[in-house]
């Protein structure tokens, strides 16, 4: 993945929302992500998160400038991850959490009407332990970045 500008890709195949619920646990208001793309099993993925002013975070960050808090980039980013190695066979039922985070940077404030594109890369994955790269855009626009370590269990 490049800081330049977001990675073109063909999808394999694409998660839709409905079935995102039914591999990760998440749900309103929590759910951070509309779609997954999966560009290469268990390794890259993308993920597509539609933000509106009806976003119940919105009501305190801020009423009158709202703006997506980094942290929820982050928690997308971390959702898509979980989605991703979720919905291979030899992951079912398991559960993804996020044991670190390194190196997050915000680059761009996110708002209602903005399209965030998450793209996911796992790096290193060793037993129950995995250090992923993420990447969220706004059009050509990088918004946050970050590098995490994931635990299943």
């Amino acid at each position: 993945m490049t800081d330049n500008k977001p990675p073109s890709y063909k999808p394999l195949r694409v998660i839709p929302c409905e079935e995102i619920l039914k591999i990760i646990p998440h749900r309103y208001p929590f759910l951070m992500i509309d779609q997954v793309e999966i560009i290469e099993e268990n390794k890259r993925c993308a993920a597509t998160k539609c933000v509106t002013a009806n976003e119940l975070y919105f009501h305190g960050h801020f009423p009158t400038k709202p703006i997506m808090p980094g942290v929820l980039m982050l928690e997308g980013m971390a959702q898509a991850a979980a989605t991703m190695m979720m919905s291979v066979p030899e992951n079912k039922g398991r559960f993804a959490f996020i044991a670190g985070i390194d190196n997050a940077k915000f680059r761009r404030q996110v708002v209602p009407g903005d399209v965030l594109k998450l793209f996911i890369e796992i790096v290193r994955f060793k037993g129950k332990i995995c250090k992923l790269r993420g990447q969220a855009y706004v059009g050509d626009e990088l918004a946050a970045e970050a590098d995490f370590m994931g635990a299943l269990d």
